[in-house]
């Protein structure tokens, strides 16, 4: 009999398959959970975490806009710069043949085959590091492999052109063409134009945010590249794109939005009357100096405007400095060298010194004197040699006698209104500021009881542009000074003083005012009474050349018609503590300039400026000033001996009289005397206004 077969028999424990399943199903379990909660719980965040990893924005550089003088003559504009790019993932496999292609580029560029090594404490930045080809490609390969980076910056276009035929057999290797700026006329233009630099980390969060990239992009540090940025840079496109986990492109994932280019902007500069002024101005500032026989003219300012207008037709600021080399990086021994220049060449003195103004000041002394009665224009005023006044701080002060001398050691006798300009005479103007009613032991008779007082002649110089912003679209400039009671009390902690009144009549004390604000006075005068916004910007058009904003002329004000002079109560009270705003205001009579534009017409036919400009064939008008000055630099080289300050020359001439079509400042440091040294850079300045105008006229003729 057969045996009967034997029965398969488990010696697994059911326990055990219990537990096993059990682990198996928790596992499942864990997935499904982990599975549900990154696609339902949590799939919108990771969505968008993918999306981010596989999407990228790139700005799109704006090309920034061009400046033009008045005829069109460029002044900034953007051209091509040549880098040597290299892409590290297109380059070839074998090592033998990268090394090929690196000692074949090093042929052509400026930069070895290997030098240094890139570490925290000698970081690669691009075009500025000095690192080999071998180190830059290495930190391509291990940063961006899929990015262009800059191995050479700025090579010459002969080295381009060949390297770009060469790029053929050199696979990674590429010309990469961007803009950089460039100034034509260099330091002619550069006070007014400025220059660029990378944006800062204090504005990197704000121009990051409108979609400049900080390492590529550049924004104005001066002139109008920095006061016009918003318009000149333009507004940077986005393109975004698809990207694969080595980071190259895949494709574009939308639309790309282009950059819009930066307006362009035709300034109010003639380039022409531009480069004639530098020329004049430094002309006699090197023939005064060799006349000397040191180096005692530092600097210098010339500014030519329309008074009509307000446009300025031309602005010198001397000493300057060459923006071109500033156009692709700044060099910080360069830049370094300006800032340690006591001369400040970064500064645009026309509009951002503040200088002693000296007597070109008496014109705001003279309306307001004329205007408010203090004299008549027949009156005749005794200015002797000198004057002693008492200077007092206070209504029951006695006062002490202090003695003001006029510039003329013989005096000028007898002087009305119209000889008290024309001759510039110290002695008549602090008459006409603080009176003589106080006047001790001169022989003087009082002639003048009751002078203008500070405050009335704050508010008239005030009324001429001094003092506050006149508004020109440059960021250097500066408001001066204009003192009263108020401000001394704050800033020297003492009371104000009739004594402090006679020489602010005369322009110095602590008045101060710059180059843009004297000429803006005598133009405000020129063009009977109306002070137009001085503007150094005709036009602005788009990329296509369509105007967007026209040239139009704004007038701030006309003294004539507007009622800008503040009315006071007791104006001449002594120490001027008394004088209180009645809130009233008014105007100033239009005879009034009338007779002070006769004044200045005076100080060069019979007065101050008549040997300037003998002969010159154009009814000018004009007014000189010497201005006495103790500064820093001053009193380092022990020139501030008391009587005998150094002085700055100024002198402001219109023309022609009867319909003033320029009006021209012109400002030497240490110059000394306003007539012969700032009168003929005036007068050569005029007629080469003149002269161009003649040839304009003859060119335009059929």
């Amino acid at each position: 009999m057969l045996n009967a077969p034997a029965s398969s028999h488990n010696k697994i424990s059911t326990g055990r398959i219990l537990s096993f399943a059990g682990i198996v199903g928790a596992v499942f379990l864990m997935f499904i959970f982990r599975l549900f909660s990154i696609q339902i719980l949590n799939g919108d965040t990771f969505i968008a975490q993918a999306l981010e990893n596989r999407l990228r924005e790139i700005s799109l550089a704006p090309t920034r806009g061009v400046i033009f003088d008045r005829n069109g003559i460029v002044l900034a504009r953007n051209v091509a710069s040549y880098n040597v790019v290299v892409k590290a993932a297109e380059l070839p496999d074998d090592q033998g043949s990268i090394q090929n292609i690196i000692r074949s580029l090093a042929e052509y560029i400026d930069v070895p085959v290997s030098r240094g090594e890139i570490s925290p404490d000698h970081p690669f930045v691009p075009c500025v590091s000095d690192h080999g080809i071998s180190q830059i490609i290495e930190y391509g390969e291990q940063s961006a492999p899929f990015q262009d980076v800059k191995i050479a910056c700025n090579i010459p276009e002969n080295q381009a052109r060949i390297i770009q035929e060469k790029t053929m057999d050199w696979p990674g290797i590429s010309l990469e063409i961007e803009t950089v700026r460039d100034y034509p006329t260099g330091s002619l233009t550069a006070s007014i134009i400025g220059f660029l630099g990378p944006i800062s980390s204090a504005e990197e969060a704000y121009y990051t945010e409108r979609g400049f990239v900080t390492n590529r992009d550049k924004i104005g540090y001066a002139g109008l590249e920095r006061y016009f940025q918003s318009i000149l840079s333009g507004k940077p496109g986005k393109r975004v794109v698809e990207v694969d986990v080595g980071g190259q492109i895949i494709r574009d994932a939308v639309p790309v939005i282009s950059s819009i280019p930066g307006q362009n902007i035709y300034t109010t500069i003639d380039t022409r009357l531009q480069q004639a002024a530098e020329s004049i101005l430094l002309d006699e500032i090197n023939g005064w100096n060799a006349y000397f026989g040191e180096l005692r003219i530092t600097s210098g300012v010339v500014i030519a405007m329309n008074p009509r207008t307000g446009e300025v037709l031309a602005m010198v600021s001397f000493p300057t400095y060459e923006n071109n080399r500033m156009a692709r990086i700044i060099p910080s021994y360069y830049y370094q060298q300006l800032n340690a220049d006591v001369r400040n060449p970064l500064l645009n003195q026309a509009v951002g010194a503040e200088l002693p103004a000296g007597s070109v000041f008496k014109l705001s002394t003279a309306l307001g004197a004329l205007n408010e009665g203090v004299v008549t224009p027949d009156q005749v005023i005794t200015t002797p040699p000198e004057i002693q006044l008492a200077n007092k701080y206070t209504p029951n002060d006695p006062g002490n006698s202090k003695t003001y001398v006029d510039w003329n050691e013989n005096g000028f006798g007898q002087l009305d209104f119209i000889g008290g300009i024309a001759n510039s005479s110290n002695v008549y103007f602090y008459q006409l500021g603080g009176g003589d009613a106080e006047e001790l032991g001169t022989g003087v008779p009082n002639e003048v009881p009751e002078g203008l007082g500070i405050c009335r002649l704050g508010t008239y110089a005030r009324a001429l542009g001094y003092g506050d912003y006149l508004g020109i679209e440059l960021p250097d400039e500066a408001d001066g000074i204009i003192p009263d009671p108020k401000w001394k009390r704050i800033a020297h902690g003492e009371n104000w003083s009739t004594g402090d009144t006679y020489i602010t009549s005369v322009g110095q004390g602590f008045v101060t005012a710059t180059p843009l604000q004297i000429l803006a006075s005598a133009a405000t005068i020129a063009n009977d009474g109306k002070l137009m916004k001085p503007t150094i910007i005709s036009t602005t058009t788009d990329a296509e050349g369509q105007v967007i904003i026209p040239f139009e002329p704004v007038m701030k004000w006309d003294i004539t018609v507007d009622p800008v002079i503040d009315v006071y109560s007791n104006p001449t009270s002594a120490g001027g503590c008394e004088a209180k705003l009645t809130g009233e205001t008014k105007t100033v009579e239009p005879w009034v300039v009338e007779k002070i534009q006769e004044g200045m017409r005076a100080a060069v036919t019979e007065g101050t400026l008549k040997e300037v400009f003998k002969n010159i064939g154009i009814a000018v008008a004009g007014k000189t000033g010497t201005a006495e000055y103790c500064d820093t630099f001053a009193n380092e080289k022990g020139l501030c001996i008391p009587g005998s300050w150094p002085s700055h020359a100024w002198t402001i001439a219109y023309a022609p009289f009867d319909n003033p079509e320029i009006a021209v400042v012109a400002f030497a440091y240490n110059g000394g005397e306003g007539a012969s040294v700032a009168g003929p850079i005036v007068r050569r300045t005029i007629e080469a206004y003149f002269e161009l105008k003649a040839i304009d006229s003859r060119v335009s003729l059929p």
